[in-house]
């Protein structure tokens, strides 16, 4: 067996330099720079292996090497004690260093900063929200659209198979009778003033005597609370529903467009069988009148708060029916009521 001394003794070995990919010289670079803020340890120098900037693996000589062979290898070293990144790799460099500080940022965040950030993207979409309701109940660009389909070859579509002044002269039993199962409210001027969460207070016994014939079979469907688009939280739909005690259907298209798909699933019987209560021609008549329902129009409860444009609209409105009665147009006839002053009251009841 060979001693120590004679073990450390053989003939020099030669500098062999090996090719290694690129990416592993970047990483170790990185690594290196990142754990070694110190000089390195001195490990024995046959185990000591160095990455040149020509991406290689030098294995430095023993200690049988020649003495300015070693100097010129430990002056090497002193002077990059650190192997920063070349410029090569500083992009890399910076890359990690940037996502380590933001993850380390993510970590020590405050709960209380994250829930205060949350609450600040909350009140900015609801606020953004509350403009889009403000502005598409003033401009209802579905029903422009719809209404010029109307004026063009549909007039009749906006005829009511009713008309009274509000829903105090509607007999709820008869229509019962008749086979109606359920009745759909528009809100704005037909259960409430324009833009209030509140009931009318003149209208309340007869909503009383719908809710007593009909059950629970009476919802509201309006182009602002329960429209997905301009009460996105359903905040809205849930303060209706607890001052006049009736469910509030959300769904997504205003009126006039769509169909009457979410109302049907929500009374789970065809539209035909249901009762459209809305105090708007192009909107609540028509919606109606195009998937199957009875059709009632009322007069509006207030015109006082009503903007300038829904009002000019409303004439226009009442033009066009007229024009419709004179000609003798007729909105198409429900199977379930021939008859259509048979439901009709000739005074509300006091």
């Amino acid at each position: 067996m060979h001693s120590i001394s004679s073990y450390c003794a053989p003939s020099p070995w030669h500098i062999c330099n090996f090719l290694i990919p690129n990416q592993f010289h970047n990483h170790h670079h990185y690594l290196y720079s990142r754990l070694h803020h110190h000089n390195p340890p001195s490990w024995p120098c046959k185990h000591q292996a160095h990455l040149t900037d020509a991406c290689s693996l030098t294995l430095h000589p023993t200690n049988s090497c020649r003495k300015e062979e070693r100097e010129i290898q430990r002056n090497r070293s002193n002077s990059q004690p650190n192997h920063p990144p070349n410029k090569s790799n500083f992009f890399l460099h910076e890359l990690y260093s940037s996502t380590e500080n933001f993850n380390q940022s993510k970590k020590t965040q405050v709960p209380e900063e994250r829930k205060i950030n949350c609450s600040q993207v909350i009140f900015t979409n609801m606020w953004w929200a509350n403009l889009k309701a403000a502005l598409g109940q003033r401009f209802n660009f579905e029903g422009i659209i719809c209404t010029g389909v109307v004026l063009a070859k549909d007039r009749h579509l906006a005829v009511p198979h009713v008309a009274v002044p509000d829903i105090r002269y509607i007999d709820w039993a008869e229509l019962h009778r008749r086979g109606f199962k359920g009745v759909v409210f528009d809100k704005d001027n037909t259960l409430t003033k324009p833009y209030s969460l509140t009931l009318w207070e003149p209208i309340g016994s007869s909503l009383q005597c719908c809710k007593s014939v009909f059950g629970d079979d009476i919802s509201v469907f309006s182009n602002s609370a329960g429209l997905y688009e301009y009460d996105p939280d359903g905040s809205k739909a849930r303060v209706l529903e607890g001052t006049i005690g009736i469910k509030v259907i959300r769904h997504r298209v205003k009126k006039p467009a769509g169909n009457a798909e979410e109302i049907e699933k929500h009374f789970g019987c065809a539209s035909s069988l249901l009762i459209m209560v809305g105090d708007r021609s192009f909107t609540d008549v028509v919606y109606g009148n195009r998937n199957g329902f009875l059709t009632i129009l009322t007069e509006p409860l207030s015109l006082v708060e009503e903007p300038f444009l829904v009002k000019q609209v409303r004439k226009l409105e009442a033009f066009v029916v007229n024009q419709c009665y004179r000609r003798g147009l007729k909105p198409t006839s429900h199977s379930l009521l021939p008859d259509i002053q048979a439901c009709v009251r000739n005074s509300p009841p006091l």
